[in-house]
């Protein structure tokens, strides 16, 4: 596996992570089974894919227990990613920023992952209550305390339309240019897809130029791009999916252009090669700071999301996925 440096501490981490969130959370829980998530974590490490992406409020806490499991035998083997900043009730999700909050926090992620530190350990939602300073700050006495090695930032923010995303991540910016100031930030996170390539127009080079990594969620399109999802097919009512714009059978019909021009270039690499792997190779040709995290709970995906790094898209072939037709959803 490639590895990919990210951030002033010089991360090292393989070049596609695994987003452990569908393990657990978000995602069809009829589907979800434990000894089949922790082989695909497993797999993961096997293969170099390092960077496991979790967070308390998957689940909420299960995820960081499933995480741990593994972690308990292989933690040399992982980069461990968690994020704090949200409590999950029965109807809603809050933002708690407050640094008592956020220090309690770390400590029960630490004997959640059983490990004794945290690679990466990212602010999920700014409270707005909360000077973002107050946190991070005290995400920064974490570090200093030896339970936490790097801070990161997810960017979360509305969809934009796929070609006037330039003012999506403002906010974000403004933010980033503020817990700056307090702790150096080592990576943002935010949504990097062919479908949906806002981040590319503001975020990422903000990123770059300030040598920041960036951990490219939902690289698949929730799923969309791997040209696996059947139009009309239907989500379980717990499936995130089910309520998403995009994901209506209308839209989802309306979009298979997207995933026809990812298969035409897949054809052009050989047999084995599928639009899953050209998507993310289309992540991994924006900067050698990007790693794509591709969310998973099989063994499966795991090993042909690992193989897109062995997929190398030529500059005529990056700039046809860039003229695909631009997502829609029925909000549109």
């Amino acid at each position: 596996m490639e590895r990919r440096t990210i951030g002033a501490a010089a991360l090292s981490v393989g070049a596609v992570g695994l987003g452990c969130m569908p393990m657990s959370w978000a995602y069809s829980t009829s589907r979800q089974r434990g000894d089949e998530s922790l082989r695909a974590v497993h797999r993961a490490l096997d293969l170099g894919v390092s960077l496991l992406d979790t967070a308390d409020m998957y689940g909420p806490f299960t995820n960081e227990l499933l995480v741990g499991r593994v972690l308990k035998e292989r933690r040399e083997d992982a980069f461990v990613s968690t994020k704090v900043g949200l409590l999950v009730g029965e109807q809603h999700i809050v933002a708690n920023g407050r640094p008592g909050y956020v220090k309690r926090a770390c400590d029960a992620s630490l004997r959640r992952l059983q490990t004794d530190v945290i690679d990466l350990y990212q602010l999920h939602r700014a409270d707005p209550e909360i000077p973002v300073e107050e946190t991070w700050g005290a995400m920064a006495e974490l570090v200093q305390a030896g339970k936490v090695r790097s801070l990161g930032l997810c960017a979360v923010g509305a969809r934009g339309g796929r070609r006037s995303g330039a003012r999506l991540y403002d906010t974000t910016i403004r933010q980033l240019e503020r817990v700056q100031q307090v702790f150096p930030v080592s990576a943002v996170q935010a949504e990097l897809s062919v479908w949906s390539p806002e981040a590319l127009e503001s975020l990422l080079p903000w990123c770059t130029a300030r040598g920041i990594g960036f951990l490219a969620a939902m690289p698949l399109g929730n799923g969309f791009l791997t040209g696996t999802l059947t139009p009309g097919e239907g989500f379980e009512p717990d499936d995130m999916r089910a309520r998403h714009p995009r994901f209506t059978a209308e839209m989802m019909a309306a979009n298979q252009p997207i995933v026809a021009g990812l298969r035409r270039i897949a054809a052009r690499h050989g047999e084995g090669v599928t639009p899953a792997q050209v998507a993310l190779a289309w992540v991994l040709a924006q900067g050698s700071h990007v790693v794509p995290v591709p969310g998973t709970k099989r063994e499966r995906w795991v090993t042909e999301n690992a193989g897109a790094v062995g997929v190398r898209l030529s500059p005529e072939e990056l700039a046809v996925v860039g003229e695909l037709p631009g997502a829609q959803g029925s909000w549109e």
